[in-house]
């Protein structure tokens, strides 16, 4: 039993936990998924590249807790286990060893591509529910169709 009490009924606050974890799990991935590419990108694009990913990270870290802590405030516990968030996340997982600028390029667009496309139906999943927790995963998708228009600009 959680500690913190919310106005939010038990039902509304369990359908905002739910998009909460799940928004949750895809930031912190896309945030390590961010590292391993930053630390193994090679190519033409290297250098802006490697910056890039750098922001990705700081942003999807940010984005990371700021989700963790709505799902404190109202009452149910955030879960960023590395097993929880292998097990659940739906950020494509990126291959291991070195990875050419393009294919990185490639792979994040498709990475955005999902996790747009998750957060896109948890925003209309709490409309109802809980508009505060609506109106964060709203920004927080703003700021993720940013990255992704970048990444694609990148292709041409």
């Amino acid at each position: 039993m959680s500690t913190v009490r919310s106005s939010l009924s038990d039902e509304n606050r369990d359908i905002a936990a739910v998009a909460l974890q799940g928004s949750l799990v895809d930031l912190i991935d896309l945030s390590l998924t961010g590292k391993q590419a930053h630390w193994n990108v090679y190519g033409r694009n290297f250098r802006s590249l490697h910056l890039q990913l750098d922001e990705i990270v700081v942003s999807a870290r940010n984005a990371a807790d700021t989700v963790a802590e709505r799902a404190i405030a109202i009452g149910v516990s955030a879960d960023g286990r590395a097993a929880t968030v292998a097990a659940n996340s739906s950020v494509p997982k990126i291959p291991s060893g070195q990875i050419a600028d393009t294919e990185a390029i490639a792979l994040f667009i498709e990475a955005y591509t999902s996790i747009i496309s998750n957060m896109r139906e948890r925003i209309d999943a709490v409309e109802s529910a809980d508009p505060v927790t609506q109106d964060l995963l709203i920004g927080i998708t703003a700021e993720l169709e940013k990255q992704s228009w970048m990444f694609q600009a990148e292709l041409g």
